[in-house]
């Protein structure tokens, strides 16, 4: 019997208006719930509806922003009558999961996303990130470690595309050495942060803390983790995952052939752009990807 899996984008993928759009699409009940969704939070609301490109950068915004979309829409494809096996997430769409597993309700899952990029935003930790291209994850693990000081490989997004984080000149000073190595491409990337890094841990402890403010449940579907491509089936896991991936790994590769290895034939990408369906086209060419990027998407599926 095939298998549907609902997987979430990451940041990145946030464009200015986004917020306005997905209001002007729904209904007067869901349009009650976004409103509720912000009710305490008026400024992110203002750049999530209103705000630029570049206001929409900071994570501080990018984050509700993008997870916005990925909640409202799963939750009207669930009223659609479709539902998952299994759910899975990049990076923040591990945290937009949360509501689509059944762990969180929509508004606790957005209060935690927002409260996430306020405190990645604020920890201002200095690092970067650089997406190396054309190598194996292995290679580029290979020369991380022959490096001095701290730079891992962090997002292993496809078999030949691998991202790394850590100290911000040391990436850039090294950069050539991923060329010279065979790299195709290394290319660094506009973030504010070194996610994913070690050097995210003191971040990582904070948000345990605030796990502590919400009720959570065991999943009713399962969460394919972001950090181990385990399947996790309790709510205690799924803190400990969410604690883990602030420092950990990102293993995409990984989660897409352990959702083929559950006989995962059809996986719904949703959320704001088609990231994760270019990323699993080159991972598993057999499963089948449809991109739920808005309501218009929806009332294309055939009932």
């Amino acid at each position: 019997m095939s298998k549907i899996a609902f997987v979430f984008p990451g940041q990145g993928t946030q464009y200015a208006g986004m917020g306005k759009k997905l209001y002007d699409e729904v209904d007067a009940e869901n349009k009650k719930l976004i409103d509720k969704i912000f009710e305490n939070n008026e400024d992110v609301k203002k750049v999530v509806f209103e705000g630029t490109d570049e206001e929409l950068k900071n994570t501080k915004y990018a984050q509700p922003a993008i997870a916005l979309f990925s909640v409202i829409l799963t939750k009207l494809l669930k009223e659609k009558g479709i539902n998952a096996d299994f759910v899975a997430g990049h990076s923040l769409g591990e945290y937009s999961s949360l509501y689509a597993a059944g762990v969180l309700s929509e508004i606790d899952t957005l209060k935690l996303i927002s409260k996430r990029g306020e405190i990645m935003s604020n920890a201002n930790i200095d690092g970067g990130m650089a997406a190396i291209l054309g190598l194996s994850a292995e290679d580029v693990e290979n020369i991380c470690n022959e490096i001095d000081g701290i730079v891992e490989a962090v997002n292993y997004n496809e078999p030949k595309q691998t991202v790394i984080a850590g100290e911000k000149e040391v990436i850039e000073k090294n950069l050539e050495l991923f060329k010279e190595k065979g790299a195709r491409r290394a290319l660094p990337l506009a973030v504010s942060g070194p996610f994913h890094s070690s050097l995210m841990k003191p971040v990582a402890q904070i948000l345990k803390k605030e796990f502590e403010n919400y009720t959570w449940n065991n999943p009713v579907t399962p969460i394919v983790a972001n950090t181990t491509a385990n399947i996790l089936n309790s709510a205690d896991e799924i803190q400990n995952e969410l604690y883990s991936q602030t420092f950990g790994p990102v293993k995409w590769v990984d989660t897409i052939n352990k959702l083929a290895e559950n006989k995962v034939t059809k996986i719904y990408e949703i959320g704001p752009g088609k990231v994760l369906a270019g990323l699993i086209k080159k991972i598993n060419k057999e499963i089948e990807v449809i991109n739920i990027e808005n309501v218009e998407n929806l009332s294309d599926l055939i009932d």
